[in-house]
């Protein structure tokens, strides 16, 4: 009975299309700090529920910001917005196949109701203003990942931009080259081999993952679509049929649990061979059309400074100038952040990975979560002696927590050189922000807050002196040890012999790459 009311709940809620709208320097930083940080095991607000009321509380560890809540209320409010913009725009106007499938994406990212709770979007870690990255200065600043639809989970890593995903192979080994290139996140899961797409293939990662969106079985994606307002759009993209599956009477009670299936139940929710087939392309069409709308020039646009200058439409200052001269030839970025060749649209990645040394950081939620959590489930067992393995990881294991599989058995005996490896990210709006102050985190870990230790990072990490994490002279004239020191990059950076102006102009530079770009007037 509680499941029927709950579904009945569910279906009045999504055909009310228009009902759910809502309202750098150190010592930014140092403030941001001193008022937005609560000791450890302050107690704050989770597990959001379907219609955003507080569903229960629990005790967070780590240092977790006091605006916690109400920035985690605003972002929903702000994605919910969206998404009743873009169902307005699709109901005024005709699309074509393009338009369809574009627009189809687009509410598949900014639709709460596809994870567990009813409460997270993808686009909840991966917002516009941002470079479709975290939208959080506060969370940027400390715990550096974000909360998942049960909100005392957190992952283990600092969300990816996927501006100009789509442009990534499908994950392939180089002989010749010595290495893996292609694939999506960090560890390069999203190895593209079954749908041949691997920025499709990362957009099936979040909705089953515990600690994202936390559905226990992908058939949910279909069956909360099934009830969705732009379910027509979806049928017309993907075939009028999409839907026709018998579900279990169960199902709604199945899709509402917030913890993984268990070990003898890999699919919980209890199709027939022929329903899970129809299931599973649902699933496979929202990871295409997802894909679809990352490609288009609403998430990709090619409209920064450094596309007009390529053009011949504006011109560097003397400090871009420098600092792009530098980028492709002292300071080495141009042989991992590729600015294109003859026929290459400049994408600033070469989709390798790297162990950069990046130390270790602390504020990390996965660390404080090792015991279970009111599901019982337990985010990181290991607590805080937690090693982040990278694509190493991947390669060893035969299924994530988001589900991909290592597809290739041969790259297996591979794992131990890729192992404290991560993706080359594209360097395209790196600093692309809301505002001037706003706190963006860097690499795997976010460790590094600004453009400027990022740079200073690479030029000096084997050259100032070790120390300790939270030494007097972090980040300035100290480095703390790597997070993992196995396959350390040390030929392409660490002492690049840069002076403190070198450094600048490269930060200069990397600002010519923020999308948006608008000619000054003459």
């Amino acid at each position: 009975m509680k499941g029927r009311l709950c579904k009945v709940c569910f279906m009045n809620r999504r055909s009310q299309k228009g009902s759910e709208t809502g309202p750098a320097s150190g010592v930014i930083l140092l403030l941001l700090l001193a008022v937005g940080l609560v000791v450890a095991s302050a107690a704050v607000k989770a597990d959001l529920s379907g219609n955003g009321q507080a569903a229960s509380t629990q005790k967070l560890s780590g240092q977790m910001p006091a605006d916690f809540q109400r920035e985690v209320d605003r972002v929903v409010a702000e994605l919910d917005q969206i998404e009743n913009d873009t169902l307005r725009q699709m109901d005024k106007g005709r699309l074509d196949r393009q338009g369809q499938i574009r627009t189809l994406g687009k509410l598949l990212l900014f639709d709460k109701h596809l994870s567990v709770n009813q409460n997270e979007a993808c686009s909840f870690c991966h917002t516009p203003e941002t470079g479709f990255t975290g939208p959080i200065a506060s969370l940027n600043l400390t715990t550096v990942s974000y909360p998942s639809s049960v909100r005392t989970r957190f992952s283990n890593r600092k969300p990816q931009s996927y501006m100009y995903a789509p442009f990534s192979p499908v994950l392939h080994y180089n002989e010749l080259q010595g290495d893996f290139v292609g694939g999506n996140f960090w560890d390069m899961r999203a190895t593209g081999y079954r749908l041949q797409s691997p920025s499709a293939e990362q957009a099936q990662g979040p909705p089953t993952n515990p600690v994202e969106m936390g559905l226990p079985d992908s058939a949910c994606i279909a069956y909360r679509l099934s009830h969705a307002p732009y379910r027509r759009l979806f049928e017309m993209v993907w075939g009028a049929d999409s839907f026709a599956i018998h579900w279990p009477s169960d199902v709604e009670r199945v899709c509402s649990t917030p913890r993984p299936p268990a070990a003898n139940d890999e699919w919980p929710v209890h199709l027939g061979a022929q329903d899970r087939a129809r299931a599973d392309h649902v699933y496979d069409g929202f990871g295409l059309a997802i894909s679809a709308y990352e490609l288009s020039p609403e998430v990709s646009p090619f409209t920064s400074k450094f596309d007009y200058v390529q053009a011949g439409k504006a011109r560097f200052t003397p400090q871009e100038t420098l600092g792009y001269e530098l980028f492709r030839g002292k300071a080495r970025c141009n042989e991992c952040h590729r600015d294109g060749g003859p026929g290459e649209e400049p994408l600033f990645t070469d989709f390798t990975s790297s162990n950069l040394g990046v130390p270790r950081n602390p504020a990390v939620q996965i660390y404080f979560e090792g015991s279970p959590d009111q599901s019982g489930y337990t985010p990181n067992p290991a607590g805080m002696s937690y090693v982040d393995p990278g694509v190493g990881g991947f390669l060893l294991r035969r299924k994530s927590l988001s589900g991909q599989l290592n597809p290739d058995s041969e790259w297996i005996k591979r794992a131990p050189q890729f192992a404290g490896k991560f993706r080359v990210p594209t360097l395209r709006n790196v600093d692309m922000r809301p505002r001037a102050d706003f706190v963006k985190a860097y690499m795997h870990n976010g460790y590094f807050k600004t453009l400027k230790e990022v740079v200073h990072f690479y030029n000096t990490r084997d050259v100032l002196p070790r120390c300790e994490t939270g030494a007097s002279g972090e980040r300035v004239s100290c480095w703390p040890a790597p997070e993992n020191p196995t396959n350390v990059n040390r030929r392409q950076l660490g002492n690049l012999g840069l002076t403190e102006q070198e450094e600048a102009a490269l930060v200069s530079f990397l600002r010519t790459l923020t999308d948006g770009y608008s000619m000054p007037r003459q």
